[in-house]
């Protein structure tokens, strides 16, 4: 999963005919289909078949297909639990995931598919590591919408409230080989605000970010990708140590600044992501 990209991952109700239809043709990596939040009370259960009958109609490509339940805790999960194993989808999504606990439960329901956990709750934050762990989890998606009520935060431009949050839940994913998405941009027509957030996900190390609207996925696919200057340095970086290597160093210098190999390590997954985007676009 390392080299695939994970820039966008963006939110469409499994109730909605038109909306299904149209995530066809957007350009995002991933789609989070929702049977939660997205799906009003009563149309819950139509929403299981609606979706169903999308995602095997086909048509999304190569685009990563996650399907967000309604947590076990309430009326509807079992059934969409049940109902998404059977799904052409690649991973289930499951709200509020406190500890590995509640991934035993629905890897019980969702047959062989991956598991990724919304990261929402305080909770789930003081378990991040031990959720990440769980062989089931591919991925964390954060929600911190969620998590910003639950702990009663102030809005902040710069996030400061949800910094620990967000790298515990980061570190976490990183020390298991989880996908980490960042939570969404509440105002979608704030382009400046989203790139803001996007640049400080991108920094903080995260692969990508979830997404409430189509118009949020340019920005958001340009700032989780090498940039040219990131991909250009990597190939000389690269080259260099190579070079150095022929000579029996073990490091090397490019603009004035010791490469070694773990400086490699970053720039080979550099190239590696580039071209993968680059794949997945052509």
């Amino acid at each position: 999963m390392s080299d695939r990209p994970f820039r966008s991952a963006l939110y469409i109700p499994g109730s909605k005919d038109r909306a299904l239809d149209k995530a066809r043709g957007l350009p995002v990596d991933a789609i989070l289909f929702d049977l939660e939040d997205a799906v009003a009370p009563d149309e819950k259960v139509n929403a299981r078949d609606t979706l169903a009958a999308a995602l095997s109609a086909g048509g999304y490509g190569a685009r990563y297909r996650v399907v967000r339940v309604n947590g076990l805790d309430t009326e509807w999960g079992e059934a969409d639990c049940k109902a998404a194993a059977e799904m052409d989808c690649n991973a289930v999504l499951v709200p509020k995931v406190n500890s590995p606990a509640d991934v035993d439960a629905v890897a019980a329901l969702v047959g062989d598919k991956k598991i990724w956990a919304m990261m929402e709750t305080p909770l789930g934050v003081i378990n991040a590591a031990a959720i990440a762990a769980h062989d089931r989890i591919e991925g964390f998606v954060l929600g911190t919408n969620d998590l910003a009520k639950d702990l009663n935060t102030r809005e902040s431009d710069n996030r400061e409230p949800l910094l620990y949050s967000l790298q515990a839940c980061l570190c976490a994913a990183k020390a298991y080989g989880v996908v980490a998405i960042d939570g969404v941009y509440n105002a979608f027509k704030d382009d400046e605000g989203l790139k803001i957030e996007c640049d400080q996900g991108r920094d903080m190390g995260f692969d990508g970010k979830s997404l409430i609207h189509p118009a949020q996925v340019e920005i958001t696919n340009t700032a989780f990708a090498p940039t040219p200057a990131e991909i250009e340095l990597a190939e000389r970086q690269i080259a260099a140590f190579e070079e150095a290597e022929k000579q029996g160093l073990g490091v090397a210098v490019v603009d004035g600044k010791i490469v070694e190999n773990l400086h490699i390590v970053t720039a080979k997954a550099t190239l590696a992501k580039a071209a993968a985007i680059a794949a997945i676009e052509s």
